[in-house]
């Protein structure tokens, strides 16, 4: 019942050790795991991964930090694929898609622009098919939130959750779950912490984003101390037993309720 929601497990950095990675996944209990895309050049690994791991699922679409090389043909492609997919029980959501206003890059104007204009399109391309998105939403909650009002229902998840709790609400009223993961575990992140403690039980689900963001007990690598260690979905175990200490319940518990929420969510998932 344990599943990892948003897990990059297509990246280079799994490249050497892949299948032990989906090892060490299983033997934690991990029964499911979600592999967005983030531009059209892996649209098909991401395909072609989560028909090969059992429990796999996978989700397309242009992430905002790929959007400076993308371009509307890309756009189209994402359309074909989307369509081709409609079929396939394992495709779940439009994602990774959204804005980033962290990387300065990004914060400028026509690089703004340009994040609106694929996030935008990719929005509507959810709507007209009926699925639900995958969120990116580093320092941009409100911006998302604006156009995601402009399209009531299409509902998804709101991916590493890291705003306040009047902008938890809103996009709860949205019809989206809000993501935690590494970034909870870490003592000193008092205000998601906060959020994962108090938030309705119901809007909540578990990722990693591996192989970014560990947890706190990765620690970091000795060979080079300014560098996390590589984050795996084996972790999402971990994330959950946070998460019930956290709210004070039991382990079983916190992984049943994020289960139906992410089936809740992302209604193929279930199927």
């Amino acid at each position: 019942m344990l599943i990892d929601t948003h897990c990059h497990l297509d990246a280079r950095e799994f490249d050497a050790d892949r299948e032990h990675v989906l090892a060490r996944a299983q033997a934690a209990g991990v029964t499911g795991i979600v592999i967005p895309a983030v531009s059209r050049g892996n649209f098909q690994a991401v395909r072609d991964l989560a028909h090969r791991i059992e429990g796999g699922a996978y989700a397309l679409g242009i992430h905002p930090i790929a959007t400076p090389d993308a371009s509307d043909a890309d756009l189209e492609a994402l359309s074909a694929a989307v369509e081709r997919a409609l079929n396939d029980p394992r495709f779940v959501a439009i994602g990774e898609i959204g804005l980033d206003f962290f990387v300065p890059a990004l914060r400028e104007s026509d690089a703004r622009l340009r994040q609106d204009h694929f996030y935008q399109a990719q929005l509507d391309l959810a709507r007209r098919h009926g699925l639900p998105v995958l969120l990116h939403v580093r320092r941009s909650q409100d911006e998302i939130l604006k156009q995601l009002r402009r399209r009531p229902s299409i509902g998804g998840i709101a991916h590493a959750f890291n705003g306040s709790f009047q902008q938890a609400g809103q996009f709860i009223d949205q019809g989206c779950a809000l993501g935690f993961g590494g970034a909870m575990t870490f003592e000193r992140a008092l205000q998601i912490r906060r959020l994962a403690a108090q938030l309705p039980m119901d809007a909540l689900v578990l990722e990693t984003d591996a192989p970014d963001i560990p947890p706190a007990w990765l620690g970091r690598d000795p060979d080079d101390p300014l560098s996390a260690r590589r984050n795996e979905p084996a972790e999402v175990a971990g994330v959950a037993r946070t998460l019930a200490a956290l709210r004070g319940i039991a382990v079983e518990d916190a992984v049943a309720a994020c289960h139906r929420n992410a089936c809740r969510v992302l209604p193929r998932l279930a199927a």
